[in-house]
């Protein structure tokens, strides 16, 4: 009898990679906001990328789509390192990304339609009768077609979360990524769209990147997840064993403990040299 395969416990730099992140650094105004992360996401795989606030997340999706550039390492897309493209090989590149903002981003004189409809024009030549089907098949997928001639302001919050994440789709991309895509859904909307995330990575044949502090559905929608933290990778491994991890900032975050690795207190003196205490003579 053969002895069973040992589970591989962090991802490798392969050709089965779609985005490779290697010791990236990047420096603002003199904050330093990522220390070296290194990191891997495969194709046709859901890869969560959680930890606090402010701790460089949306920071690294900046870098992803080759807005900001490295202070050091490179991230590679396709076999391409981002910040070495040109402005035409960066715009061609970034059609092949899709992107759900942090706050949807929909343009707010536009219907829903054409929110949908915009890159398909911006970006291709497609005649107006094609687009029409494909928006209404994008619109179909998260479950929205009936909703096509509503303006934004008519949608609730995951109406339009659903609506951001059909456009993002729109072109057909290898890769999208999802920022905070769960902050502020009431339960129903937040499920719907982590399903919603799910079905569609598998059904189209996407790779995608979640980029959350909401731990309980980006355990479930994902395969893999990093936990970045102080600028660098601190954990990472299968999604389905994180609930269990002993590394005590997984822990920490994944069960909401306030004592641990990251500090309530940010950095300062000690809290008694700082209040103005009247000395015992007076």
């Amino acid at each position: 009898m053969k002895p069973p395969v040992p589970e591989i416990k962090t991802l490798k730099h392969t050709s089965e990679n779609l985005l490779e992140v290697s010791d990236l650094h990047f420096s603002f105004e003199g904050n330093v906001v990522l220390k070296g992360v290194n990191l891997v996401i495969p194709r046709g795989k859901v890869v969560g990328i959680l930890g606090v606030s402010g701790c460089g997340k949306t920071t690294l999706l900046r870098h992803f789509g080759g807005q900001l550039e490295p202070s050091r390492g490179s991230v590679k897309f396709n076999g391409q390192v981002v910040h070495k493209l040109n402005n035409t090989e960066l715009y061609a590149m970034r059609r092949k990304m899709g992107m759900m903002f942090q706050v949807s981003g929909l343009f707010s004189d536009l219907s829903v339609f054409d929110n949908i409809a915009y890159p398909m024009r911006e970006h291709t030549d497609l005649p107006e009768d094609v687009i029409h089907d494909l928006v209404l098949m994008k619109l179909h997928a998260v479950g929205l077609r009936g909703a096509r001639d509503l303006r934004t302001a008519e949608l609730s919050g995951g109406m339009e979360r659903r609506v951001a994440l059909a456009r993002a789709i729109a072109l057909d991309p290898m890769l999208i990524m999802y920022d905070e895509p769960f902050a502020g859904l009431d339960p129903i909307s937040l499920n719907t769209i982590a399903n919603l995330i799910r079905r569609l990575n598998d059904a189209i044949g996407l790779t995608s990147v979640v980029v959350t502090h909401d731990v309980s559905e980006s355990l479930k929608v994902a395969d893999y997840v990093y936990f970045i933290h102080d600028g660098v990778v601190v954990a990472e491994g299968n999604a389905a064993g994180m609930v269990d991890s002993t590394d005590p900032f997984v822990h920490q975050f994944v069960h909401a403990k306030p004592d641990g690795p990251v500090a309530f207190q940010y950095p300062s003196q000690p809290y008694a040299d700082e209040l103005e205490i009247p000395s015992a003579a007076s």
